[in-house]
């Protein structure tokens, strides 16, 4: 890899880990199902117009919208209102054995027992997030857990759909997203109004990081290293992500480090190193590499 690449791939990195601590940010400020709906609707404004997609893909499309924008997407930001975001950018992580899984499941990938003890790991890091004691209660962990899961259930589908350009599966994915998080904010939340007219700078610089940010700069730098360099270059720089994560947190927010962060978060990044470079030698789609908030 060049200097430069190098430096792309080290800058998407640190936007995928500041962007659990601007979705904990976000989220404070403004309802997470409303905040989604909002970075979706200004995602899709942004980029949609200029990205279109096959009509042929349009259902499948939408489909990945409901697994990944809300079932991802929405999940996650409602687990990160409950957790740090420290803890968040751990248990994310866990799109990595998921997807491995699944692929074993639909694509016939071997996972061999190497990669089984690094899921074993990774698992374990997560369980003992679990019994940290600054965690309220264990819902917003589980929600996190089951929004990796669901980013595991939708790179199934867009594997299927084949090669769709990143910005188009981003623009369109939430312009089909967007409408469905607003119903459900409208059905389960409240006081979203307010919550817009009331928000502080801080809020608005937080939803313009996670669309400018990572929707829009980290996917674009991600998807140009994914196509000019083999995979086994530039996945370990992922395992940055959780380690920025945690870092930002603690540095920008105040979180507290507690053993079952550091003792968590260490197995979980060796099982997904494990698990990652024991993977198949096959080029995955820049969409179904990127698995971040």
């Amino acid at each position: 890899m060049t200097p430069a690449s190098m430096l792309a791939a080290l800058v998407v990195v640190v936007i995928w880990g500041l962007n659990f601590v601007a979705a904990k940010v976000g989220v404070t400020a403004i309802p997470p199902l409303a905040f989604m709906a909002i970075r979706f609707f200004l995602v899709a404004l942004l980029l949609a117009p200029f990205f279109r997609p096959r009509r042929s893909h349009f259902v499948t499309l939408l489909v990945i919208s409901t697994l990944l924008g809300v079932g991802h997407f929405g999940l996650m930001f409602l687990g990160i209102n409950g957790v740090d975001a420290a803890t968040a950018a751990i248990a994310n992580q866990l799109v990595v054995p998921f997807s491995a899984i699944m692929a074993a499941m639909f694509f016939n990938d071997r996972l061999g027992w190497r990669r089984s003890g690094g899921m074993a790991l990774a698992f374990s890091g997560v369980a003992l997030l679990a019994g940290e004691p600054t965690l309220p209660a264990i819902l917003p962990l589980l929600m996190v857990v089951s929004a990796a899961l669901a980013w595991a259930v939708a790179n199934v589908a867009i594997k299927k759909l084949g090669a769709v350009p990143p910005l188009v599966m981003n623009g369109w994915m939430a312009l089909f997203a967007a409408p469905q998080l607003l119903l459900l904010s409208l059905i389960f939340e409240e006081g979203q109004t307010a919550a817009v007219v009331e928000a502080a700078w801080t809020a608005w610089a937080a939803l313009a990081f996670t669309v400018l940010g990572a929707s829009i700069i980290a996917y674009t730098l991600w998807y140009q290293l994914v196509t000019r360099y083999d995979l086994n270059q530039i996945v370990p720089f992922t395992l940055l992500g959780p380690v920025i994560g945690v870092a930002s947190g603690i540095v920008l927010l105040g979180e507290p480090f507690t053993w079952q962060k550091a003792v968590g978060g260490a197995l979980t990044i060796l099982g997904v190193a494990i698990i990652q470079m024991g993977a198949p030698r096959r080029r995955r789609s820049p969409s179904e590499n990127e698995a971040r908030a």
